[in-house]
């Protein structure tokens, strides 16, 4: 008799990333396929949906073909959220998908954003969520003002994932964490907030929980037959994916960006952080950055090195005054500054600045934007917590989990299975098919972690005074960079 499997699939910014595993969380595959990101004007950030579809339906070949899925109960799926594809009534993209990081939407996020109250932040959202370039609704109106022919023939406005799983199954469904901003407090679309872009609510796929089936896979496609779970956004899965569910838990999920996040069911809105709707008893305060990751893999191909080798470059080099002050704005930044005029800045290079030191550079500018990010997670969750639980392909370098570590002043625990958004959708896959009786007890059975890294006290007293000098840094600079605002268009 075959064993029990899942299979768990991440339609991430730059990779699909999908696991297979049995029911004691052993992998028993794993696959990794990247794909082209395109940047064909300035501020504009785009993918085709075609390479997401592909790469996943790669993963389930491959898994198909490599292990007896006789026993598969399951697939789950995570993805990038902010990231639209709009689609017309037979499912084709009517433009290339526009990414989170995409901020042509500028313009039309301010118009929105000026026209909701502060009081109807709070009542809608739970605190002041801005809108910003990367909302559903901005894009929707975007689409809606430059392209109203293509807005006309749109079905449906999608996540990835809610993309794939249309593909293969032919339903259509969203979870309703991931439409965080769109949604208030009881998980349903807020009428007022789409009203104010007409169509919005008709092109909205309708909600359903992340364990519910959206359908199962296509004949004649791999695993077909098998139900297909409509999953959560990278956030969520992630955060099931190492190890955090309960209050007072926190979470480091570092991937192109960095997404920061505590649990705690109180509440002290606080400016530039997203709380999350309770759902499953679970309250979420997050803070996602614009750029981590992607911050050190620009700066490898500035160097004409890997990502890989800038760890030990970062490890030969001291933390001291020689190593250059980095903001990791290349994109502008998100929370909890949420300023998309914001650029990325090296300050006091010398002459002797060489690639050790730019390397370390880029790890310690990126822990400083996830520290800012992550404080204001703690003032809106009233909570001040010791360990913070970290996964993700960030998180595979020694130096950099450390540099976090000292830079925070916080236990970084480190996961077993970094792929979270993976290992996340996962467990959705096993809850939802049954196989797993709560999602603490799915967690808790699928989740390992693999090392401590422990704040070195010495080191307090130089992140402490460079992550003042950081903020004092994008406080000079910003009048400086809005200066320079353009229409991205």
């Amino acid at each position: 008799m075959s064993r029990a499997t899942l299979i768990g699939i991440d339609v991430g910014t730059g990779a699909v990333k999908a696991i297979l595993m049995d029911l004691d969380g052993n992998p028993l595959g794993v696959f990794s396929r990247p794909y082209p990101t395109a940047r064909p004007r300035p501020g504009h950030v785009e993918q085709d949906p075609a390479d997401w579809m592909g790469s996943v339906l790669a993963a389930l070949d491959e898994f198909g073909r490599t292990t007896d899925l006789g026993g598969l109960v399951g697939i789950g799926l995570s993805s990038q959220v902010n990231t639209h594809v709009f689609v017309d009534e037979s499912g084709e993209p009517l433009l290339p998908a526009i990414v989170w990081q995409d901020g042509r939407c500028g313009e039309d996020a301010a118009a929105l954003d000026a026209r909701i109250t502060p009081e109807e932040k709070t009542a809608w959202f739970g605190g002041p969520m801005p809108i910003d370039a990367s909302h559903a609704l901005s894009r929707i109106a975007h689409v809606a003002r430059v392209h109203p022919d293509l807005y006309a023939r749109t079905r449906h406005v999608l996540l990835p994932k809610d993309y794939c799983a249309m593909k293969l199954t032919g339903g259509v469904a969203a979870d309703p964490i991931a439409a965080v901003g769109l949604v208030d407090s009881e998980l349903r679309y807020v009428e007022g907030l789409l009203d104010l872009v007409p169509g919005a609510k008709d092109r909205l796929p309708p909600l359903h929980d992340f364990t519910d089936a959206v359908g199962t896979v296509r004949d004649g496609l791999p695993c077909a037959g098998i139900p297909v779970f409509v999953g959560a956004m990278d956030a969520w899965s992630g955060m099931f994916g190492i190890g955090v569910i309960r209050d007072r838990d926190a979470m480091y999920l570092s991937g192109t960006s960095e997404v920061l996040g505590v649990l705690s069911s109180r509440r002290a809105p606080t400016p530039g952080v997203i709380v999350f709707p309770p759902y499953k008893r679970i309250t979420l305060h997050v803070a996602p950055t614009q750029s981590g990751g992607a911050s050190l893999a620009w700066v490898a191909g500035l160097l004409g090195r890997s990502v890989e080798e800038l760890s030990p470059l970062a490890a030969a080099t001291a933390p001291s005054a020689a190593v250059p002050l980095f903001l990791p704005h290349l994109q502008g930044e998100r929370a909890p500054l949420w300023d998309i005029d914001s650029r990325g800045v090296f300050a006091r290079l010398v002459t002797g600045t060489g690639a050790g030191e730019l390397s370390r550079s880029v790890m310690e500018g990126v822990a400083f934007s996830a520290r800012l990010a992550f404080e204001a997670t703690e003032r809106s969750a009233g909570e001040t917590v010791d360990t913070v639980n970290i996964g993700g392909g960030g998180a595979r370098s020694d130096i950099w989990c450390q540099i976090r570590a000292d830079a925070f002043g916080k236990t970084i625990r480190r996961v077993h299975v970094l792929d979270a958004g993976a290992l996340g959708a996962a467990v959705i896959a096993g809850l939802g098919a049954g196989a797993m009786p709560s999602l603490e007890a799915a967690v808790d059975r699928l989740v390992t972690f693999e090392r401590d890294f422990e704040p070195d006290g010495a080191m307090r007293g130089y992140y402490d005074d460079k992550f003042g000098r950081y903020q004092e840094l994008y406080a000079d600079l910003k009048p400086f960079n809005a200066s320079y605002r353009t229409d991205a268009g």
